[in-house]
């Protein structure tokens, strides 16, 4: 049976690329048979990244079936996976988040979990000498994805590794770092053709805290103030996705990646107390800004506090 490589429900650049990546990996250099599939419609600099290196987009699925084999990337938390993982044949988990648990394998599996900044850096680096056999669509794959997850290496998570990789790439696919990253956010920044629904579960992951479930939000831009030119129309849509999606509350970081900064909507009281908590912030209104936070894994999740 053909393996399917996914990444996480509202899949961004790294889980899109990655799956792709890895699925050329295991056909071209493994000789298994496999195929990308994603989880859900890729967010607006995915699909630039699909576009740009000539990528057709991969299917969307709805679940796995029984005894299906799988390989996970860019995740390991089965609230943003198909509901019958559990029940799927998972060969490898690929991954750069803390463990969640909750994962059941038929067997022993390969499992490789690095403080990277990116999974396509981790996937450079465990193909070893057989990643310079990628063609340039798959560098370029490969590039996008460390480029959208160190925010152009601006991010906390940044490594020095992270940023080798991305330059080794940029130079043999001969590109301008900077002029690259600049042309996919502004891809990323486009959101005007997207429902302010469509806007909260385009990066959005759910976390739980003290029994609190959050959906965590995050769209990172050049152009801020698009998104928050509509921040009532977000805030009432908030109630909408909450009961949609059984969460608690939504919380909404808009991330300024030219100034390294997060501004956080605050609709109720809830919220105006987890910013005062978590980043020690002063709230007045219904929005507060964040310096230095561009990290939802290094910054957010780790500091939120009910």
């Amino acid at each position: 049976m053909t393996i399917q490589v996914f990444g996480h429900k509202s899949p961004d650049t790294d889980s899109t690329g990655s799956a792709i990546i890895w699925a050329w990996y295991l056909n071209e250099v493994k000789g298994e048979a496999a195929t990308p599939v994603l989880l859900g419609a890729p967010n607006t600099e995915a699909a630039f990244m699909l576009q740009r290196w000539g990528f057709e987009q991969p299917a969307i699925i709805a679940d796995v079936e029984a005894d299906a084999p799988v390989v996970i990337v860019d995740t390991n938390n089965p609230a943003e996976l198909p509901a019958s993982i559990n029940s799927a044949d998972i060969r490898a988990i690929i991954d750069h988040h803390k463990l969640v648990g909750g994962l059941e394998t038929k067997g022993p599996i390969d499992i490789t979990v690095r403080p990277l900044a990116c999974t396509a850096t981790i996937m450079h680096d465990l193909m070893g000498t057989d990643a310079d056999r990628m063609p340039d669509d798959i560098k370029g794959a490969a590039l996008t994805c460390i480029l959208s997850d160190t925010l152009e290496f601006r991010s906390p998570t940044t490594t020095p590794h992270d940023r080798a990789v991305a330059e080794k790439l940029a130079k043999d696919l001969g590109l301008d770092v900077t002029d690259y990253a600049a042309e996919m956010f502004a891809a990323k920044s486009d959101v005007s053709a997207f429902s302010d629904a469509e806007l909260i579960r385009m990066d959005s992951k759910e976390y739980e805290v003290d029994g609190t479930k959050f959906r965590v939000s995050v769209l990172e831009t050049t152009a801020p103030d698009i998104p928050l030119g509509r921040k009532d129309s977000l805030m009432e849509t908030f109630k909408t996705v909450q009961a949609e999606d059984g969460v608690d509350q939504v919380l909404l970081f808009v991330v300024d990646i030219l100034k390294e900064e997060a501004t956080l909507l605050v609709p109720n009281d809830l919220v105006k107390s987890v910013a005062e908590k978590s980043f020690d912030a002063s709230v007045e209104g219904d929005l507060v800004v964040l310096p230095g936070v561009m990290s939802r894994k290094k910054q957010i999740i780790p500091n939120l506090k009910v």
